[in-house]
């Protein structure tokens, strides 16, 4: 109990200095086109590095599949 108390109040202590510095509160959420923004150029790079273009199409099918379920 004693770590989850803690870890409760680091986040509270966040927020204010968030709230401080004038930025708005986040409720812990993002669109997902943004983390899509986010994480694509990154396995690009990887992609191009490792060659591994038949994973990444093969990953993304399948998170396609999940997704129109």
């Amino acid at each position: 109990m004693e770590r989850t108390s803690g870890r409760t109040a680091l986040r509270a202590q966040g927020r204010k200095a968030a709230a401080a510095l004038g930025g708005q509160q986040s409720s812990g959420t993002r669109h997902p086109l943004v983390a899509v923004a986010m994480v694509l150029p990154l396995a690009i790079v990887l992609a191009v590095v490792f060659g591994g273009w038949e994973a990444v199409i093969t990953q993304a099918s399948s998170v396609v599949g999940m997704l129109g379920r």
